[in-house]
């Protein structure tokens, strides 16, 4: 069986503005670099269901995002989250790429899936749109497949730089969730301690200090790799941000394009037994086009080999 990517054109019609680093061009980038790829499947995403929207955003918050969405022009959701005429299909396909992902996975049509879309989501609250973000994509597939299909350990794996607040505050209160995140700290958006542990101790933050380099991301990594050992997910989530790259604009890790493989492969590792291949992993950071490209095919080649 194949990885799939699951991707839409609307990602590429959400506009934030000349100068904003979370651009088209992103998408662009990882599509002119995977497109050249045969051992891929593409799909498109489908529609996310009303009633998972709810779960994992408040009901005001869902109404007012979809009032927000201007007729023209931008339109500031906070100081740095820009959206356009052509963002409100980019937002809920991206949050339907992960419906998708999940059906195909489940309906045997492929082994995993690569979401890649834009706007981002881990700094989406149920709240508050923020970061970039507006709807919570890890939020959603972890609601999807807890309601859906029953799922009971669901871990979200997010080595994106940047703590996932968002994907803390969707997940800290569910009791078939384990949220994971190595991140820059003290960085954006603040938060993100040892002391954040999730309502049912549900959540490891690692906090690394600027300058981090591959040996100490790895050697911090362990602590990633012993907590999913013990949980025995039986599905596996990553928030997917390349930010932690030393040519990042936004960040100060030292981590090279390999090391995105390296960080893939020793997590299938530590949970394939446990989840029998099934992997979800979305899109978030990386502002460097280069380093994002080559990122994201390192991701995915560790991907396919766990097919």
């Amino acid at each position: 069986m194949k990885t799939a990517i699951i991707s839409s054109e609307a990602s590429e019609q959400h506009l934030t503005g000349d100068g904003h680093p979370e651009q088209p061009k992103r998408i662009l980038s990882i599509k002119n670099k995977l497109k050249t790829r045969k051992d891929l499947i593409w799909q498109e995403p489908e529609n996310v269901p009303n009633e998972i929207l709810e779960i994992t955003h408040s009901n005001e918050y869902i109404k007012n995002i979809k009032k927000s969405f201007p007729l023209d022009g931008l339109k500031f959701l906070d100081g740095d989250t820009v959206i356009s005429p052509g963002s409100k299909k980019a937002v809920y396909d991206a949050a339907g790429s992960v419906i998708r992902a999940i059906n195909g996975i489940e309906k045997g049509e492929f082994k995993n899936a690569f979401c890649a879309v834009r706007p981002p989501g881990h700094h989406a609250e149920k709240n508050k749109a923020m970061g970039f973000c507006v709807i919570n994509q890890a939020g959603i597939a972890l609601n999807y497949l807890v309601n859906k299909f029953k799922y009971k350990k669901v871990a979200c794996v997010d080595f994106d730089v940047h703590w996932g607040n968002g994907n803390y505050d969707v997940m800290r209160n569910n009791k078939n969730a384990l949220y994971i995140s190595t991140h820059q700290y003290p960085f954006y958006p603040g938060g993100g301690t040892d002391k954040d542990k999730g309502n049912f101790n549900n959540s490891l933050n690692i906090p690394l200090p600027a300058g981090t380099n591959s040996e100490q991301y790895f050697n911090a990594f362990n602590r990633v790799l012993d907590r999913l050992s013990n949980y025995k997910p039986d599905f596996l989530l990553f928030s997917a941000g390349f930010d932690a790259h030393k040519d990042d604009p936004l960040a100060q890790f030292e981590l090279n394009s390999k090391d995105f493989y390296e960080i893939t492969k020793r997590t299938l590792k530590a949970t394939s037994k446990y989840t029998n291949g099934k992997v979800v992993s979305i899109l978030e950071g990386g502002y460097d086009l280069n380093a994002l490209a080559e990122s994201t095919n390192e991701h995915v080649n560790a991907l396919i080999e766990f097919n």
